[in-house]
């Protein structure tokens, strides 16, 4: 078996406007990258479908769907927070990014793939039940899970999220479901400002300062999610890959390298082969600064790729 890649030329069609940070050329620099190191050969490229309505409501009511159906504009932008716009293209885009999720999850639950890595946009985190925010309209994680939870009956799923900012759409989304443990570290304070407390029993957040070195991050980190994680014993290992805590990042103050992501990736990787039959799946979120985050993308994928 291999590592699923999840891959849609609409992905890039999504477009917020010149300058804005969540750019298609973000994909675009990470398919670079890839073909780089050689690993483009070695990856199970996957073109997804979209998410159905009855996978988005897994987590998102039809109120809120039904509102940004009615947002969507015929032709140039609207904005749905100062962050956040939305073009012709971009429900399309956000519902093959919900739905490549859903499919990762499949293909590794059926054994079809070792693990997977989604690299959508829209990104997810942010997205909360019924609010759209910080670049992310669905919660692509979030329907991921339940899915898993729904369709293939699992009882104990992980998500860890990794992205510098708090991903309050999912702790919105998951807090309380005693069958999801999310673990997540995030730069604080700092954006969103949000669910940055112990909000439930089984959210295990892990703040961290602006200007902390990697070795404390790192020790933070091991310290909070292990213990968690292999007492929960997951069934399925989901991650948000945010890059953004990379030390040229332009929204974060945090100082990681692609050397501490490829170190996050195996460790969690390790708990994903103690507990779940190496059954993993990886989402984008973060990464603004393009060259750092296709290394750290390119650090994250080639240690997936590893497993077999």
């Amino acid at each position: 078996m291999s590592t699923a890649f999840f891959h849609h030329d609409d992905f890039e069609k999504h477009d917020m406007g010149a300058g804005h940070p969540e750019s298609p050329e973000r994909l675009r620099a990470i398919i670079a990258h890839l073909a780089d190191l050689g690993l483009n050969e070695t990856l199970d490229w996957v073109r997804p479908e979209e998410a159905t309505r009855d996978q988005l409501r897994l987590v998102h009511p039809e109120s809120y769907l039904h509102q940004l159906d009615m947002m969507a504009p015929t032709q140039g932008r609207v904005f749905t927070d100062p962050d956040t716009a939305m073009t012709p293209h971009t429900l399309r885009a956000a519902r093959l990014a919900a739905g490549a999720n859903v499919e990762a999850v499949d293909m590794v639950l059926s054994g079809q793939a070792t693990n997977a890595f989604v690299a959508a946009r829209p990104p997810g985190h942010h997205a909360e039940r019924t609010r759209s925010m910080g670049f992310c309209f669905y919660n692509n994680i979030a329907i991921a899970a339940r899915h898993a939870l729904g369709f293939h009956g699992l009882q104990r799923i992980a998500i860890v999220d990794f992205d510098v900012h708090q991903g309050n759409g999912t702790v919105d989304a998951v807090q309380g479901d005693e069958r999801i443990l999310m673990c997540s570290s995030f730069q604080h304070p700092f954006y969103p400002h949000s669910h940055a407390g112990a909000v439930a029993e089984n959210i295990v957040n892990v703040p961290i300062s602006a200007g902390t070195t990697a070795a404390d991050y790192r020790e933070q980190v091991e310290q909070r999610w292990l213990t968690a994680l292999n007492d929960f014993q997951p069934q399925l290992v989901l991650i948000s890959a945010g890059f953004d805590a990379h030390q040229s990042d332009p929204l974060a103050e945090l100082s990681l390298t692609a050397d501490d992501y490829r170190w996050l990736t195996s460790l969690l990787l390790r708990v994903a082969a103690e507990h779940a039959g190496n059954r993993l799946v990886a989402t984008l979120e973060g990464g603004y600064d393009l060259e750092a985050l296709a290394e750290c993308a390119g650090a994250h994928i080639e240690q997936l790729s590893r497993v077999r």
